[in-house]
């Protein structure tokens, strides 16, 4: 799948912040946390990035998102006991607003570190993941 090599160092990045802080703290220290993995690993990214939603072409509000790395992956953080579909639906609808392929939704809240890489089913990069998986 495109783009899984780096996703694939994102998590990695995640999972050593969770090894080193463990469950327990609110969102922003494992945002700040994450951005020095980020920065160590030699990854460009913006934090907090504030991001246009429009509807029919009209700009209808603003939208942060935690983290934007290499300038294709979304990446969302939470610091919950355990992730819901409102959390993934939210992610599916930013990947769809921005026109994204993929997306990581990040959970350091509960004692093992929990993520959901989340691809956009309408993106053109992922035409053949959409056939691969009507087919099985």
């Amino acid at each position: 799948m495109q783009h899984e090599d780096l996703t694939h160092k994102i998590i990695g990045c995640a999972m050593k912040v969770h090894s080193v802080l463990g469950s327990g703290f609110p969102e922003v220290i494992y945002q700040r946390a994450l951005a020095i993995e980020l920065e160590k690993q030699g990854l460009k990214f913006g934090q907090e990035i504030e991001m246009t939603i429009f509807y029919d072409e009209v700009e209808i509000g603003r939208r942060r998102v935690d983290f934007f790395v290499e300038d294709k992956i979304m990446v969302e953080l939470k610091a919950i006991g355990i992730l819901d579909d409102s959390h993934l639906s939210q992610l599916i609808n930013y990947l769809e607003a921005y026109n994204l392929p993929v997306g990581l939704l990040i959970n350091f809240g509960s004692r093992s570190m929990t993520f959901k890489r989340v691809y956009n089913s309408k993106h053109p990069d992922n035409a053949n993941y959409k056939k691969i998986n009507q087919d099985n």
